[in-house]
């Protein structure tokens, strides 16, 4: 070829260097990579290495040289590292106290300062044991008066004790007061007061035979006649010394069978003043404790005139001497009526017996009323019966209209009641 052609071919020159607008940004590229490289190798190393100490062991990747091989070291990006932990461990320090939460549907769970004390825990079971204690003993309660059953005690008055519904309704309502509980503070005294024949004595036989069965010894009756044990010819300070032994004996005995024993006294209108005296010592306080425990009973038909009266008086009004079966308002205001009239007669009654002796201001006097023409019929037909004797109604009333009655606003009442009936029935 020409030597005034330029040649086509390049010239075989030494290597070619870039220029300057090639190699100022590849390197920047470069330190920005060690600068990375670095300070990624700064974060994953442990404490007490650094780039001092570990100069020659660069991340893999992070150098243009052949990467080396970290055996202390992963090889790859974990969680769970111990430089990862080690890292975190100085947040801990710069975390506050956090208030707990709880979750409305879980269980609160108080701190060990809330806890209730030992002292309500002690409260709790003494409460327990307060209400245990309260049980056992309303059961004790039922158990003492069934002992003595006074429901049969009810029927059997009702059955034998005619024109008395109010005076048997009282007797066994004062039986179950006292008789709920074994201890006592005081004993229960009944008067029983009314006029001749209309069952006072009758009834206290009936209680001295049901307490005999019930209480199977008979050493704890005590059936104490004032005509027959203290006759008018006898001192009086015998006989007071008599009934204070007859009566220790019997509440001492019934104190150590833990039972509660029962004094009948018949024709109490004719015991000396001694003797009411001495029943009077053995209601108060400072006697021993077994006097306390005991059921006095006083037939007497002291008041018997006054009775009489007020039943002969309020012969038109509602007497609570027997339930003529009224229902509705007319049956609530005889009822009224009935109980009215019989606080007014049992007031009476106190005020007049107190005035022979204090005695009666201590007793629950029952009153026992005038029995009408119809009672005396009954009292006919169970005597009969009981004699062997057909109880024909017609010939029952044929000898109760041979008898004596007070005739007062349609009604007839008995003057003598059913005194003499067993008398009548034994002519036949």
């Amino acid at each position: 070829m020409d030597g005034d052609q330029p040649s086509l071919e390049p010239a075989a020159a030494g290597p070619s260097i870039p220029g300057p607008s090639v190699i100022a940004p590849l390197r920047a590229v470069v330190r920005l990579r060690r600068r990375v490289c670095l300070l990624r190798k700064r974060r994953l190393l442990p404490p007490g290495t650094g780039p001092a100490s570990g100069a020659g062991a660069s991340r893999p990747g992070c150098s243009s040289g052949a990467p080396h091989a970290d055996l202390d070291q992963p090889q790859f990006f974990t969680f769970d590292g111990p430089a990862e932990l080690q890292s975190r461990t100085p947040r801990k320090r710069r975390r506050r106290s956090r208030v707990v939460l709880y979750p409305e549907t879980s269980r609160k769970c108080r701190p060990h300062a809330e806890r209730r004390s030992r002292a309500q825990r002690c409260l709790l079971l003494l409460v327990a044991i307060v209400g245990f204690q309260v049980l056992n003993a309303i059961e004790n309660l039922d158990d003492n008066a069934q002992r003595y059953d006074l429901d049969g005690l009810e029927k059997a008055l009702q059955r034998a004790v005619f024109g008395q519904p109010g005076a048997v309704g009282r007797i066994v309502a004062l039986l179950r007061d006292y008789l709920a509980t074994h201890v006592h503070s005081r004993p229960l005294l009944l008067a029983l007061h009314g006029p001749s024949g209309v069952g006072k004595s009758h009834v206290g036989r009936l209680l001295a035979r049901h307490f005999r069965a019930v209480l199977e010894d008979g050493a704890l009756v005590l059936q104490y006649h004032a005509r027959h044990h203290c006759p008018e010819p006898r001192a009086a300070q015998d006989c007071r010394e008599e009934l204070a032994g007859l009566v220790n004996d019997v509440v001492a005995r019934a104190e150590v069978e833990e039972k509660t024993p029962l004094v009948v006294l018949d024709e109490a209108e004719l015991l000396p003043l001694a003797l009411l005296d001495e029943l009077h010592s053995f209601l108060q306080p400072q006697r021993a404790h077994h006097f306390r425990n005991a059921i006095y009973v006083l037939l007497s038909s002291a008041g018997g005139s006054e009775i009489t009266r007020f039943v002969l008086q309020n012969a038109s009004r509602a007497l609570p001497q027997r339930s003529n079966g009224a229902h509705g308002a007319h049956g609530d205001r005889d009822g009224a009526a009935a109980v009215q009239a019989e606080e007014e007669l049992r007031a009476g009654l106190r005020a007049l017996l107190v005035r022979e002796h204090p005695l009666w201001q201590a007793a629950a006097i029952v009153p026992f009323l005038l029995l009408d023409k119809r009672d005396v019929v009954n009292c006919f037909r169970d005597e009969m019966a009981g004699e062997g004797f057909f109880p024909e109604p017609a010939r029952a009333e044929l000898l109760a209209a041979q008898l004596s009655y007070y005739r007062v606003a349609g009604r007839e009442f008995a003057v003598t009641g059913c005194k003499q009936v067993v008398a009548r029935v034994n002519l036949l």
